[in-house]
């Protein structure tokens, strides 16, 4: 997880840009604009400069290195920049190891794409990602207030949000009902331990059969996420 501070957006090629591209940045908190040409991207440079770039090079590739090749020729080439590519594709990076910093083979999974940002911005020490709660394939923007796993964005009340983020906050510890009502709800909140139970049992649902075991009862307590740290 990366403390969240300002961030400028990154360039996104082609425009528009592919849904499952753009979805997965949103989810991850990265601000983007997506740009067709070289003189669009020069148009819609914000007064902060792009804070890197995605170029999708696999349906058009000419394209696609001539608008990277302007981006790192320029008098302050832009960084990071990562390539999406097709696998019959990885011939056509020879000679131009110049044009990015990283690629990514397309079809991409989320989780992949998402650490290859991560690493990128590390190692370039440009711009960061807000504030994530990230335990597996479960990740939860505390900006934009979205949560998804495995890349799948879960629909999720504000409370059920609330309280899959402060059970997420503290994996392997147990609660007890009350504790959950005063900590999520507010000591305001004059509903029954019942309340917690039936956003427990729709979390779960919402969770999908292969991930509700993340919310386990402990009997005659409460509930706990994710596994004890004295498990097995």
């Amino acid at each position: 997880m990366i403390e969240g501070v300002h961030m400028e957006p990154l360039l996104l090629f082609p425009d528009p840009a592919p849904p499952e591209l753009a979805q997965c940045l949103d989810l991850a908190g990265y601000p983007w604009k997506a740009v067709g040409d070289e003189l669009a991207a020069e148009r819609a440079e914000p007064d902060g400069g792009w804070d890197g770039a995605i170029i999708c090079a696999y349906d058009d590739p000419e394209r696609a290195f001539a608008v990277a090749r302007v981006l790192r020729k320029r008098d302050q080439p832009l960084e990071p920049l990562l390539l999406l590519i097709s696998g019959t594709q990885l011939g056509d990076l020879e000679l131009r190891d110049d044009l990015f910093d990283d690629f990514c083979l397309n079809p991409f999974h989320p989780r992949e794409l998402e650490a290859r940002l991560k690493h990128l911005f590390f190692a370039t020490g440009h711009g960061t990602r807000p504030e994530l709660v990230e335990y597996g394939d479960l990740v939860l923007n505390l900006e934009t207030y979205q949560a998804a796993i495995e890349g799948v964005p879960l629909d999720l009340t504000y409370m059920e949000y609330e309280l899959l983020t402060f059970l997420a906050s503290h994996p392997g510890k147990v609660f007890t009902r009350e504790t959950l009502l005063s900590r999520v709800w507010g000591y305001e909140y004059y509903g029954g331990a019942r309340t917690v139970d039936v956003h427990i049992r729709r979390l779960r649902a919402k969770l999908g059969e292969e991930h509700a075991g993340l919310i386990s009862t402990v009997r005659s307590v409460g509930y706990r996420f994710g596994q004890s740290r004295w498990s097995g």
